[in-house]
């Protein structure tokens, strides 16, 4: 593993810092140039893909599903571009996780495209993450490298996620490239009257799995226990005063008067708590002023 004096280092295939999960695909890259560390855990490696001229809805959730499954702690994966790409990156930054922008152009500064998402290149760096490229640095950049770094995108993820996709988006390359790579392949539907979904719509018809929540994501990987595990670790961070709400609440669905009568405590204190709750992801309000325990 060597290193330039732009702080990238360059990691050839023959290297133990090279990526296992890449060395699957027929044609990987021959090195790699990396800004950043690179995941050591490929086994939540995930990628969140779309297209450039994304809709409110698809920019909303991309956002919340890299953020959540950032939150359980998965690499999210994705290309940098504008649109989906970078609202995944931004999620998993909110999340609190790691990201992984795998660029169709150079990567040091003057080469990263686009311009716009240098800011971002830098926030995924110091929180851990990582930009890279089959690309030497000072490369001029090419139409044909941003579909060519696809198979990377793929290459390094257990499954990609499409979230908006007209039929002729380069997001599909990447869904294609996927299936022959044997990776999983999900899309999230959308209305049949927008062009955005029509892309999506068609995977799902063809056999990807269709995502509505983070929970689908999950099944497919066998990955559940990882959300089982987060509401574990979460309840053992409780105050008493949470806890004590909790276990009311735990054995099945009940009306906020009768929370507060069992707990003996004030309704606006219960309010606030139950409200702390539904934030950690704990507790859901079912409608009617009742809650339920999840998971």
């Amino acid at each position: 593993m060597a290193e330039t004096k732009d702080k990238i280092e360059i990691i050839k295939k023959s290297s133990r810092h090279y990526p296992e999960i890449l060395k699957e695909i027929p044609n990987a890259p021959k090195q790699l140039y990396v800004r950043g560390h690179l995941p050591k855990d490929h086994n939540l490696n995930f990628a969140i893909v779309g297209t450039r001229t994304a809709s409110d809805y698809g920019r909303t959730l991309a956002f919340k599903i890299a953020k959540e499954l950032a939150e359980l702690g998965f690499n999210i994966i994705s290309g940098l571009a504008l649109g989906i790409d970078t609202q995944a990156h931004l999620g998993a930054l909110e999340g609190k996780g790691k990201t992984t922008a795998v660029m169709g152009s150079a990567i040091d500064d003057n080469s990263i495209y686009p311009s716009e998402n240098l800011n971002l290149v830098q926030k995924i760096i110091s929180s851990g993450g990582a930009v890279i490229s089959e690309y030497e640095p000072g490369t001029k950049s090419e139409i044909w490298f941003f579909p060519e770094r696809n198979r990377i995108i793929s290459g390094l993820s257990r499954g990609v996620l499409i979230v908006e996709a007209p039929e002729k988006s380069g997001a599909l390359i990447t869904a294609r490239v996927a299936l022959e790579q044997n990776r999983e392949v999900f899309a999230i539907p959308g209305s049949i009257f927008s062009k955005n979904s029509m892309g999506t719509n068609n995977l799902i018809k063809s056999g990807a799995k269709m995502v509505i929540t983070v929970d689908d994501i999950l099944e497919e990987l066998n990955l559940t226990d990882l959300k089982n595990e987060k509401g574990i670790k979460e309840e053992e961070n409780l105050t008493e005063e949470e806890k004590i709400i909790l276990k009311i609440v735990e054995k099945e669905s009940i009306h906020i008067d009768k929370i507060c009568k069992i707990s003996k405590m004030a309704a606006g204190q219960v309010l606030s708590i139950v409200s702390v709750l539904e934030i950690k992801g704990i507790i859901k309000n079912i409608g009617g002023s009742k809650f339920v325990k999840l998971n």
